[in-house]
């Protein structure tokens, strides 16, 4: 197994709640860290322990409103970081299950994730994923303004491009 560093400028974080109103949604880049793999064959195979991380601030709606509220609720200044820690790794045919620590608004709670590895070229791997969080899991109380209530459920998705290290 070898390093491979996250490019964050290439490395996407997508984010979903349902509303009363209309989705809230987060889409940005910033995604750092290293993950564990080597290619045979021209197949990914991921290993552990490997660990990516975001600055909290990153996570905007380009809703003002929302976006204030979202940040005071995240206590980004007090929790600065989100944190993904990976501690095992298994093959699951097609895909990656991958099992870990995900760290949000100070909280740590065992998670599990589906994730595809793909090679981009000799230097580059992509891996993408996705996974449905409650909120309310991380002491976080879903927003309610006036007639707008967002529910607890975030669908969150991330694409992860890392290069060799």
């Amino acid at each position: 197994m070898s390093r491979w560093r996250v490019v964050p400028e290439k490395s996407r974080l997508w984010a979903e709640a349902r509303s009363s109103l209309h989705p809230v949604r987060v889409e940005t880049s910033g995604l750092v860290g290293e993950v564990e793999a080597e290619v045979a064959d021209g197949r990914v195979r991921l290993g552990a322990p490997f660990r990516v991380e975001i600055d909290a601030e990153r996570l905007r709606s380009n809703n003002g409103l929302m976006d204030m509220e979202l940040q005071r609720r995240l206590e980004t200044k007090k929790y600065p970081r989100v944190i993904g820690a990976v501690a095992q790794v298994s093959d699951s045919g097609s895909s990656w299950r991958l099992r870990g620590e995900l760290t949000l608004h100070g909280v740590a709670r065992a998670e599990e994730a589906l994730v595809v590895a793909r090679l981009v070229d000799a230097d580059t791997i992509e891996l993408e994923g996705e996974k449905v969080i409650d909120m309310r899991d991380y002491g976080l109380n879903p927003p309610r303004f006036l007639m707008l209530r967002v529910h607890p459920d975030v669908r969150v998705r991330a694409r992860l491009v890392a290069v060799r290290a």
